[in-house]
């Protein structure tokens, strides 16, 4: 726990649920309801985690651990009350460890081509990028991160 009362901590079913209630303080515009699944949450939930504090979840990231050894981060978001606050850092160290836990040796992630601050962020984190044509269908690139473990 921090000073500020923040803990990490495995999500559960009405975490998820409070999450997609309050789904534009993390997302702003976008709407990213359709990749939150309740499943993972239920299936993963020691790689399943927010951030609790006082006020709520200020943040959480939803992974798991691929047969191969990586540790995939499918969701990870802020409250909109909290970024630049080294949070996002904390999560992803939370779910490091945890992937870890299970037997992972690296991380990844993926983010679209248009979406420069989480480029940013996975590099400050120590991920190469590089861009994939049609990951994600015909037409539609992604960048794909990925970096060893320890995080």
């Amino acid at each position: 726990m921090t000073s500020d009362g923040t803990h990490i901590e495995p999500a559960d079913a009405d975490d998820f649920h409070r999450v997609l209630a309050d789904h534009p303080r993390y997302w702003g515009e976008r709407d990213m309801r359709a990749l939150h699944l309740l499943a993972m949450v239920q299936e993963f939930g020691d790689t399943c985690l927010v951030a609790r504090a006082p006020d709520g979840i200020r943040g959480y990231v939803f992974g798991f651990v691929t047969p191969a050894r990586t540790g995939y981060v499918h969701l990870i978001a802020t409250r909109d009350d909290t970024r630049g606050t080294g949070l996002g850092r904390r999560l992803y160290g939370a779910f490091a460890a945890a992937a870890a836990r299970q037997g992972a040796e690296r991380l990844k992630a993926i983010t679209s081509v248009a979406n420069t601050g989480s480029q940013a962020f996975h590099r400050r984190l120590g991920f190469a990028a590089r861009a994939v044509e049609d990951y994600d269908g015909a037409g539609r690139p992604m960048v794909v991160f990925g970096r060893a473990l320890p995080l």
